[in-house]
């Protein structure tokens, strides 16, 4: 006989799943090199925080204050009552309740999704907080469910890994600079006017975004075995986009969007496989 439930919750999360692959083949491409357990639980977060930033970057002729509004009162009514008839929604307060997701890593990365909607230019203590409620703490959500309940290992591994999201989103401000700032007004890095953006100021942001990695990788290697593979493969792709970065002129940068082929990512999945299994990764 069926299991109606189970059913619905595996609906749910196949959703999220589906939303991944769609949207991010670098993400799945290291969910899928992450233990199977892991597999749906970090599926349904990334659906998640797809959704919530699609709503404040593509919806430009709705109403998006009303629409993330409505998202987040769903959003934690799901919560609460550990049900939801939006599959992503559903499929998120799985993993919430199981992996005990504190709501404040929640409110933090929705404050960051309300931050997108009414600021085009950030100050250092601004460009602070959406960083952490935008990256890190989707991390911290992450980190949560590859220590399956075990709260030392949690604390001891949480700086990396703000670290590692703060990381991949000052990457992504630095390939995405172009698009920000013409198709919505947006300059994330403080004290940057995109007009002047020269080497000096691009320098300057490399080394803090190098300094974010260095400490990074430290938590990487004390992951719980299940997980460490599949972060070093997205941590090896960012750090293959920014070294890409790196060599790049400004002018380009501000001309272009820097991606990595698929071909690439495929490589990186095949020199980080060896290493680890060889005990050189």
């Amino acid at each position: 006989m069926i299991d109606q439930q189970k059913l619905f919750d595996d609906t749910a999360l196949e959703c999220s799943k589906i939303i991944t692959q769609r949207y991010s083949t670098s993400f799945t491409l290291g969910i899928r090199t992450l233990h199977q357990k892991f597999h749906m639980p970090i599926y349904a977060i990334y659906g998640f925080v797809r959704y919530a930033d699609e709503i404040v970057d593509t919806f430009h002729d709705k109403d998006k204050q009303g629409l993330l509004k409505a998202f987040t009162q769903d959003t934690y009514k799901a919560i609460e009552e550990g049900i939801s008839l939006n599959p992503v929604l559903h499929a998120f307060q799985l993993i919430v309740n199981r992996y005990h997701i504190e709501r404040a890593l929640i409110a933090a990365f929705l404050k960051s999704m309300e931050m997108d909607l009414d600021f085009t230019t950030y100050n250092d203590s601004r460009y602070k907080e959406y960083i952490y409620g935008s990256a890190e703490v989707v991390g911290l959500m992450c980190l949560k469910v590859f220590c399956e309940g075990d709260e030392k290992e949690y604390d001891r591994l949480k700086h990396a890994a703000c670290k590692l999201g703060s990381a991949f989103q000052k990457v992504n401000f630095l390939r995405d600079l172009k698009s920000d700032y013409e198709d919505r007004g947006r300059v994330y890095f403080p004290g940057v006017d995109f007009r002047t953006f020269d080497q000096t100021i691009k320098s300057e942001i490399e080394a803090d975004i190098e300094q974010d990695f260095e400490e990074a990788l430290i938590g990487i290697r004390q992951l719980p075995k299940g997980a460490m593979f599949g972060v070093k493969i997205a941590y090896l792709y960012y750090r293959k986009l920014f070294q890409k970065i790196k060599n790049l002129s400004p002018e380009i940068i501000t001309q272009k969007r820097i991606r990595i082929p698929n071909s690439r990512k495929m490589m990186l999945l095949a020199g980080t496989y060896l290493g680890y299994k060889t005990g050189l990764g």
